[in-house]
This record gives structure tokens, sequence and C-alpha cells, in this order.
């Protein structure tokens, strides 16, 4: 019989479907009407110990395409097709001594079902530091199930804050270390896939302690210019600042980041973010080695917490489980990381005339060898 639940970083879940981090869960509300819905866990709001000033006016956006046309605008309108979401919020504007007790609520109510809490602190002290151990204490006594390190948000002002430590691994280092002096439950970390190398950047949490890494958080980027009024379509008096985007656009993306940690670090735990609306694409983050996945984007356009899609989720795995109950698979576990080993050097995929093929190199080799061969050579 097919079982969806699975466990990761010790905890079980009742699927492997989490609620991310995002604008609809910065509301208690909105974190039980999620689990209501069947969602296996939920990643609160990003938390922070001091208040925070959002922007004025629209902080979300959703990039859409016309259907059979090029058009890609923000304007809602008939016969288009989603692309992507588009954001520039900062974290819960509800500082820490709002949310403890509400967390604390959500537990009570729902002992069964994983609530993890984001939280976000500086890093470029021993003071900021220890704010990172003031927010571990706090939401782990309201009983949450695990934490999030946000190492990721790509509009934070702050050098030592968000995606500026996603990008430096000391900083990911002493950080994550930091929390894990205090944490008594799984510390898993949310990267920025806006660095260079992002297997540096997870070396240096696995070396601070990280139980898990969530990857990946949005991509920086800018909202488009309307052509007819030559205003960038989201803007506060004119002025716009780099978001994050979100949603199918970047699924492939993520897929590559994810790639990379999971055949860097094979024996560890990985949570899959990025352009998930159903099954299909949850599968992708499976097969490369995922023990769970986050939505944001399709349950934020489906009642704000995705009931259709957490319903879609569940049962496309089920039926998935189903389906190659031949080969014995009755969970997760079964066929996790199937594809991982499938992504592989370019000079290794195979080539009409291999031997023609030197990987820039005019006779195949430079200081540091041969060329990989590739598969049949």
């Amino acid at each position: 019989m097919a079982d969806t639940s699975t466990v990761f970083t010790g905890i079980r879940f009742e699927n492997p479907f989490l609620l991310a981090s995002a604008p609809p869960t910065e509301s208690p509300d909105n974190i039980e009407r999620a689990f209501e819905a069947g969602w296996g866990g939920v990643v609160t709001k990003t938390i922070g110990l001091h208040p925070v000033a959002n922007v004025a006016g629209p902080r979300t956006a959703f990039l859409r395409v016309d259907d059979g046309g090029t058009r890609l605008s923000m304007r809602k309108r008939p016969g288009s097709t989603l692309v992507a979401s588009w954001n520039w919020e900062l974290i819960s504007d509800r500082p820490l001594d709002w949310w403890v007790p509400r967390l604390a609520a959500i537990k009570r109510a729902w002992p069964y079902r994983v609530l993890v809490a984001s939280i976000m602190a500086g890093s470029g002290s021993d003071k900021e530091l220890h704010h990172w151990q003031t927010l571990t204490e706090a939401v782990q006594d309201a009983g949450v199930d695990a934490i999030e390190l946000n190492f990721s948000c790509p509009h934070m002002d702050r050098v030592d804050m968000g995606a500026n430590v996603g990008k430096d691994p000391v900083l990911c280092s002493v950080s994550t270390q930091a929390v894990k002096a205090v944490a008594r439950v799984p510390v898993w970390v949310k990267l920025t896939p806006a660095t260079a190398d992002i297997v540096e950047e997870a070396q240096a949490t696995f070396l601070g302690g990280a139980d898990a890494i969530s990857s990946s958080n949005t991509f920086p980027s800018l909202p488009l210019i309307d052509p007819a009024t030559l205003d960038f379509e989201v803007s506060v008096d004119g002025h716009v600042s780099p978001g994050g985007l979100g949603g199918p656009a970047i699924l492939p993306q993520s897929l590559a980041k994810m790639a990379q940690l999971t055949q860097a670090f094979g024996d560890r735990d990985f949570s899959g973010i990025g352009g998930i609306s159903g099954f299909d694409q949850a599968l992708s983050y499976f097969l490369l080695g995922c023990g769970t996945v986050q939505v944001a984007t399709a349950a934020m356009l489906d009642h704000a917490i995705g009931p259709n899609v957490i319903r879609e989720l569940t049962a496309g795995m089920a039926e998935f489980l189903d389906r190659h109950a031949d080969r014995g698979w009755t969970s997760l576990a079964d066929f996790r990381g199937l594809r991982r080993d499938s992504v592989v050097p370019h000079a290794s995929i195979g080539r009409p005339a291999a031997a023609d093929y030197h990987g820039g190199f005019d006779d195949g080799s430079d200081e540091r060898g041969p060329v990989a061969s590739g598969p049949g050579r």
C-alpha cells in the first residue's frame, strides 16, 4: 500500500509537502488553514527580533504571458498564463514577542503536524550572533519542530543579513554554529541561488552543524517596464529595487542548484523549493535526492494556502506509487535520488565523434590531466 509519509531530519511528516516561508505563512489563521487542508508542514514567514517596515504599495505581483502571444506583463488579464511571481517583501513585520504565543497555540491545536520557524538576524558581531540564539531559544520553547535559517532573502540592505550571509561561507558557518550551540530541534538552512558556487556555502553550513539545506529562495530580479507608460510595473514614487523571482520560471534553475547540492553531499538532507505547482515538479526534486519540497507561488494563487495544490500533490504521489508498485515502491524512500547521478559534466555527454572533442584544448588535455571521458568511450 502506498505510504505518503516520510521522515526528514528525524521528524515524521504525514506527507513530504510543505507550505514555504512566504506572505501566506505570516498569518496564524493561514497556518492553521494550511494544516486543515492537508499540508505535511508549514514554514513560517521569517521572524526577526525587531519590527520591519515594508514598502508602501504592492509587495507581490505575478508575471503572466499572453496565450499564443509574446506580451509579458504583471497586469492581470484574461487569456494569459502565469510565468512567475515577484516580490520585494521583507521579513515578518511582526516581532518575536508577537509570534511566540501564537506559535505555541498552533502547536497545541496541531501537535502532530510539523511547524518550522524561519528566523533571521545579522551576522556581523557577537551581539548579532546572540540574536540568532535568542530567536532560536524562543521559538523552540514555543514548541516548533524545526528551525529554518534565512540566509537567502534577496533584498536586504544590510551586508550581514539575508542573501548577503548566504553568499559568504564564513558568515554561513559562524551563524549556523551559533544557532546549533543552543538548538534542541533540527536546524535547516535556506540558501540563496545568487552565488557563484552554492556548494561552497552548503559545505560551510554543514561544517557549522546544519541538519538540512533548503534551496532555492527566489532569484534577484526587477519587474518589467510598461512600454506604454515607460514606468516599472511595480514601483513606489517611480522607484524600484530588486526583488525576488519565484514560480514556474525558476524551476529549471532551482533544479540545477539542487543537483549540485545533492551530488556534492549525497548523504545529507535537502528540501527542494522553486516552481512546484503539481506532483510532476515535486517528483523532479525527489528524483534528484530531496526528502521534502516546499511550495509558495502556486499556493498563494489558490486561496492563499493552496487547498487544491496540496490535494493534487498528495493524490499525485499516491497514484505514482501505485503505478510503480510492481517495482516494490511503497514510499518516497524507494525512489528518492534515482536520477541524481544522471547529471554529469558537459564533457561526459556522448558525442557522435567523441575523439574529436578536446574540451576546449587543442590536444584534449591540460596541466590537470586528460578531459573526462563520456559514456561509451
